[in-house]
C-alpha cells in the first residue's frame, strides 16, 4: 500500500536523521520515527478518505436521482393504473438497469484509491457486486463475492440469498449467517434473520424458523420479525410473510413485489379526472 510505504520512508528519514546527527538517542529517534510514521498513515488516510466520500456521494447521487424517477413512474401508474403492469415493471428494470450502470461505471473512478488504503480494494468490490446484484448479474456476482467484505446486513444477505439459490447445504449457510450476524449490532441484523428464518421454512425446517426469530426479536426491534415470530408459534406456517421489510426484502429477487393499486378518488363535480 503506497501511504504504508510513503509512512515507512518517512520513519526511516527521520530516524536516522535525528540518530545520525545526535539530535536525540537510539531510543527516542525511533520513538520520534515511528510517531512521523502514524503522523504520515493518519493525514494521507483522511485525504485519501475524504476524496472516496466525495466521489462515493456523487454515485449515491446518480442512485437517488434514477430511483426519483422510478418512484414517480409508478406512483403515476398506481395512481391511475392504465396499460399492461407487467410492461410497466419490464421499463422500471430497465431504467434502474440504465441507472446502476452508470454508477457501476463511475466506480472506475475510485480504482486508484485501491493502493493507497488498506481493505479499500475489498470495499469496492463489496460496492460493485451489490450494483451487480441490483442488475441480476449473478454471474459476476458469484465471481466477486469471494472478494468481498461483508459487513453489513444488506451485504450478509445478498450473500445468504445467492448461496440458497445455488443450492448449498444448509449448513453452509448457518455457518456464513452465524458468521454474519455476530458482526452486525443491535437492530441492524433484521433483514438477515428474517431471510434466515424464510429459507429455514423454504427448507421444510419450521422449528428451525420458529428458534432463529426468537433470537432475532431479541436482537432487533421489528415489528415483520414479531408478526413471523407470532405466525409460527401460531403454527401459521404459510404465512410467513418477509414484505414489512419493503424494497430491501425484493432487492434479493428472492420474492416478486405486488403492485398496489389506488382506488381513483372522484373530483366534486363527480369526474373521476
Amino acid at each position: 500500500m503506497y501511504s504504508l510505504f510513503l509512512a515507512a520512508a518517512a520513519f526511516i528519514a527521520v530516524f536516522f536523521g535525528f540518530w545520525k546527527f545526535e539530535i536525540s538517542s537510539l531510543g527516542w529517534s525511533i520513538f520520534w520515527g515511528f510517531f512521523v510514521f502514524a503522523i504520515t498513515v493518519l493525514v494521507i488516510n483522511l485525504i485519501i478518505r475524504r476524496r472516496i466520500t466525495d466521489l462515493m456521494a456523487e454515485t449515491q447521487e446518480i442512485m437517488n436521482e434514477g430511483q426519483r424517477k422510478i418512484q414517480v413512474m409508478l406512483n403515476r401508474f398506481q395512481n391511475r393504473p392504465t396499460g399492461d403492469p407487467k410492461r410497466l415493471m419490464a421499463e422500471a428494470e430497465k431504467m434502474q438497469n440504465k441507472v446502476l450502470a452508470e454508477a457501476l461505471e463511475f466506480t472506475d473512478r475510485l480504482e486508484p484509491f485501491r493502493n493507497w488504503m488498506p481493505l479499500f480494494g475489498k470495499q469496492l468490490n463489496t460496492t460493485r457486486m451489490q450494483y451487480l446484484y441490483q442488475m441480476k448479474n449473478f454471474k459476476k456476482v458469484d465471481e466477486l463475492m469471494p472478494k468481498c467484505i461483508i459487513l453489513d446486513s444488506m451485504s450478509a444477505s445478498m450473500k445468504l440469498a445467492r448461496l440458497y439459490s445455488n443450492k448449498a447445504e444448509i449448513e453452509e449457510i448457518e455457518k456464513v449467517f452465524n458468521k454474519s450476524k455476530s458482526r452486525l449490532r443491535y437492530n441492524q441484523s433484521a433483514l438477515l434473520y428474517a431471510l434466515m428464518g424464510w429459507i429455514y421454512i423454504k427448507k421444510n425446517m419450521p422449528e428451525k424458523a420458529h428458534t432463529t426469530l426468537v433470537q432475532a426479536c431479541k436482537d432487533n426491534e421489528n415489528e415483520t420479525l414479531k408478526r413471523n415470530l407470532d405466525r409460527l408459534a401460531n403454527k401459521k406456517v404459510r404465512e410467513y410473510n418477509n414484505a414489512g421489510f419493503g424494497d430491501e426484502w425484493y432487492a434479493l429477487y428472492l420474492e416478486n413485489p405486488k403492485i398496489q393499486y389506488r382506488r381513483q378518488q372522484p373530483r366534486m363535480d363527480g369526474r373521476p379526472f
